[in-house]
């Protein structure tokens, strides 16, 4: 007899497809936009998008999200393709994912979900661990009983009541349990955080902020000089970094924070907010922007949006439009020429920076204009570091 062969079943990636609603008034691109992103997220949790599947709609079926035929073309294409889960770009109540769940006979997970499996794999200290813990069990909890349905004790009348709902309720009040204490844990740490702050000193704060994978990261270890982990993926950093930076003879501290993201779950919003704090008591925001999206408008409202919900929009913010390397215009001069490249005197002379005063252009991988950044960066720290301490004995 030969050797037996095993196989690694653990590594072989998932198979996936996507299923959104275009509502009214949405454009196709932007139908386009929010299915690319949603299969970034699949790619970086580690699945393989197989199909997609849209239907336009008013707004989504109450019990199934989408109507029944499409759920009857989509639980088609799931058997004879053989897929692993079905993922929804919007977050799905208890009973739209307990209906889909017994049509499809497979995995289904939303947007929320997955960006709470995202954060689970990415997480690394105690704080960003119990954070998304946290959110997990809150994400959880009403959707506890899909969890108990093999023990065919949900369906009411007569016979059916019994262990089924009693153990619900008891991991209904577990999970509660586990919720006040994951909250004390996280407000014991908050106060351990504000501590530290409180210990680093008088010096200037400036925090990175921006959609996710915009090059926040890059930037860190380029101003840091320090290797802050950056990787083409979303939610790359989930755990706050603060390093101290010196530029000429004005050190100041530097932080990087986690990506925002569009239909970010608000209880995980409200998890991360103590992550956030760095963002609130900063001194100068560094908005960066990846200007070669096609998007990076939409962007930047997202990024305006979070930071108005934290508190923070109003603070000092320099905006960095970053990658302009692969910056390409979305429509030529002329109709036979191809979409012309911008110089940086192009940038300088756009409506980005006309509109969005103190701006800069520049390429963190490439290291182009670094020096122009740093120096404008520099003149804004000096300014606030200045005006609070105005005896100050600084070599400016």
């Amino acid at each position: 007899m030969g050797k037996q062969k095993y196989y690694d079943t653990a590594l072989k990636p998932e198979r996936a497809v996507l299923v959104g609603v275009i509502r009214p008034g949405e454009k196709p691109e932007e139908t386009r936009e929010y299915l690319d992103e949603l299969a970034f997220l699949v790619d970086t949790a580690g699945g393989v998008v197989e199909h997609e599947f849209t239907q336009k709609m008013l707004k989504p079926d109450r019990g199934t999200f989408v109507g029944t035929g499409k759920l009857e073309e989509i639980q088609a294409y799931v058997k004879s393709e053989e897929i692993d889960m079905v993922v929804f770009d919007d977050e799905l109540s208890p009973s739209q994912l307990r209906n889909i769940e017994r049509e499809l006979q497979v995995k289904i997970l939303d947007r929320s979900n997955l960006i709470l499996d995202i954060f689970a794999s990415r997480a690394q200290t105690a704080q960003a661990k119990t954070q998304v813990e946290l959110a997990q069990l809150q994400y959880l909890l009403p959707r506890l009983t899909r969890l108990w349905t093999h023990l065919e004790r949900q369906k009411g009348g007569i016979g059916m009541r019994g262990p089924g709902e009693t153990q619900i309720e008891s991991d209904r009040r577990m999970i509660l349990e586990k919720i006040a204490l994951l909250k004390s844990r996280l407000s014991q740490i908050d106060r351990q955080n504000e501590t530290q702050r409180k210990n680093r000193g008088q010096l200037i704060r400036v925090a990175l902020v921006g959609y996710t994978n915009v090059g926040k990261s890059t930037i860190m270890n380029m101003l840091s000089k320090s290797e802050v982990f950056a990787e083409n993926k979303l939610f790359a950093t989930l755990d706050t970094t603060v390093r101290k930076v010196v530029i000429e003879n004005l050190p100041f501290l530097l932080s990087d924070t986690v990506g925002f993201i569009r239909k970010l779950p608000h209880h995980l919003v409200e998890c991360f907010k103590s992550t956030l704090d760095e963002v609130r008591e900063a001194d100068v925001l560094i908005h960066v922007v990846d200007v070669s999206h096609a998007n990076f408008e939409d962007q930047i409202n997202v990024v305006n949006e979070t930071l108005k919900d934290l508190g923070a929009r109003d603070k000092e913010t320099i905006m960095v439009f970053n990658k302009m390397d692969a910056y390409v215009s979305p429509e030529p001069d002329h109709e036979d020429e191809e979409r012309a490249v911008l110089t940086l005197d192009d940038f300088k002379r756009s409506w980005m920076a006309n509109h969005n005063a103190p701006s800069i252009f520049i390429s963190a991988l490439h290291k182009e204009n670094l020096e122009e950044f740093k120096q404008l960066l520099y003149d804004k720290v000096v300014a606030l570091h200045t005006e609070r301490y105005p005896y100050d004995k600084l070599l400016y």
